[in-house]
């Protein structure tokens, strides 16, 4: 099947199960801010990441992909997405999120101001700030997208938060040194 379809050329796109929404709705907005998102953190990941923060950002990335299908679902195919065994974001993903940014803030990276990604004249560092200001952004698409459609699974919703503080942090220790 060739990615060149045309399906696109009228102004929709195919959600899950053959469901057909405008490019310009929400959905489609959340969607396209997680891929933004997904894209910034491989340019972290591609910009000098230490091993151990590399492996960090892969987890991170195989998480969107599975919330990409949760957003990609609509809610009356959400069973049949839950039926078909796909990769979901639940409590579990936040809560290693919020475990990995505590074991980081043990070794003693703490908040001492707002951050000027660049000052340290490291691509990797930058390219984490970079992508922490995306997530924000995705969290603020999701949680248009919960509040004008319905509800989304609260760990979908906590997800971003817990993200983009997690890649502050990460921007903060020496990852390319």
């Amino acid at each position: 099947m060739s990615i060149v379809t045309g399906r696109g050329d009228e102004g929709e796109t195919d959600l899950l199960f053959g469901k057909r929404t405008a490019k310009t709705g929400r959905r489609v907005e959340a969607l396209g801010a997680v891929d933004e998102l997904n894209a910034a953190l491989g340019m972290a990941r591609a910009s000098g990441a230490l091993a151990g923060v590399e492996e960090i950002i892969d987890r991170v990335q195989e998480q969107l992909v599975g919330l990409m299908g949760q957003l990609a679902c609509l809610a009356e195919d959400e069973e049949r997405y839950r039926e078909k065994g796909y990769a979901r974001v639940e409590s579990a993903e936040v809560e290693w999120l919020e475990a990995t940014a505590r074991e980081f803030e043990s070794r003693g990276v703490r908040f001492e101001g707002w951050a000027r990604p660049g000052a340290e004249h490291s691509l990797s560092r930058a390219a984490l700030d970079l992508a922490r200001a995306v997530a924000r952004r995705a969290e603020r698409r999701v949680l248009e997208l919960h509040e004008a459609e319905g509800p989304l699974p609260h760990p979908v919703r906590l997800y971003f938060n817990r993200l983009s503080d997690l890649l502050w942090i990460l921007a903060r220790v020496g990852v390319d040194d």
